[in-house]
């Protein structure tokens, strides 16, 4: 039962929701790309996207000083299936806005030339 808490704990954020639902959109994205996508600071991203880590939601990737994140790979198959409705149960209009604020991969390949972040 404490398991299903905290994953509704987890859950019970609209910011999260929508870090979770781009990842099921985007398959994997770097802290800088949930910035841009949900206009949000770095340490908002990044102590989100921790939240879910510590719960079993999302995995991480290190990729020299960029960090990566993805859906867990070993979710139960119920959790897993729940992700992968967010972005239609948030919605087309909101998830449209947060989809076309990621910069265009070309843009992204710019500012990791640049030392800003990778795609």
């Amino acid at each position: 039962m404490r398991e299903v808490a905290d994953l509704f704990k987890a859950l019970a954020d609209e910011t999260r929701l929508e870090i979770l639902a781009l990842l099921v959109q985007r398959d994997e994205l770097c802290v800088c790309r949930f910035e841009e996508a949900l206009g949000i600071t770095q340490s908002k991203a990044s102590r989100h996207l921790r939240y879910l880590l510590n719960a079993g939601l999302v995995s991480d990737r290190r990729d020299g000083v960029w960090v990566h994140y993805r859906i867990a790979a070993d979710l139960p198959a119920e959790q897993a299936e729940l992700l992968r409705a967010l972005p239609f149960i948030l919605g087309e209009e909101r998830m449209g806005r947060a989809v076309q604020r990621l910069a265009p991969v070309d843009e992204s390949r710019e500012k990791q030339a640049l030392g800003t972040c990778a795609p």
